[in-house]
């Protein structure tokens, strides 16, 4: 593909490979499961998203941003279930009815506060992962509102 000025690529694989390529990591405070909360506060801790070489200028014009959303994968989650019986209320339901991180492609997905950048690393708040969890993406939260389910 041809590129515009100033435009630069990545050497990756063929477009058909489906393969996702971990950009990064993720560092929070939290090692352990029990301790990482199910859902992130943006007056949370303060946490690192730091991108791997080349990804780094890819940030470039993400400060204009209030938010980022950040995509990443949850490693450590199971990925056989397809009912699952929440310790929250032990009703079972399937999968992909259910926020929980044990999914078939564990990807999990966060709208942060972006409090600053220092190079190849965005400083955030909100964030509710293990630390060192794999960077799949960063988008820039142009969202006015999340849509919310209604009550059942």
């Amino acid at each position: 593909m041809d590129l515009r000025p100033g435009e630069q690529a990545a050497e990756l694989p063929a477009p058909d490979d489906a393969a996702l390529r971990f950009i990064g990591r993720i560092r929070t405070p939290w090692t352990d499961r029990k301790d990482c909360p199910r859902q992130g506060d943006p007056d949370g801790p303060l946490c690192r998203v730091e991108l791997d070489p080349p990804w780094d200028a890819a940030l470039d014009g993400i400060e204009q941003f209030a938010g980022v959303e950040l995509l990443y994968w949850l490693d450590l989650s199971r990925r056989d279930l397809i009912l699952q019986s929440p310790k929250s209320d032990g009703k079972v339901r399937g999968t992909f009815s259910l926020r929980s991180p044990v999914r078939p492609n564990p990807i999990g997905t966060s709208r942060v506060r972006l409090i600053g950048r220092e190079g190849g690393k965005l400083l955030v708040r909100g964030l509710d992962c293990l630390d060192g969890t794999p960077l799949l993406d960063v988008k820039p939260d142009r969202c006015a509102y999340t849509p919310v389910a209604p009550d059942k």
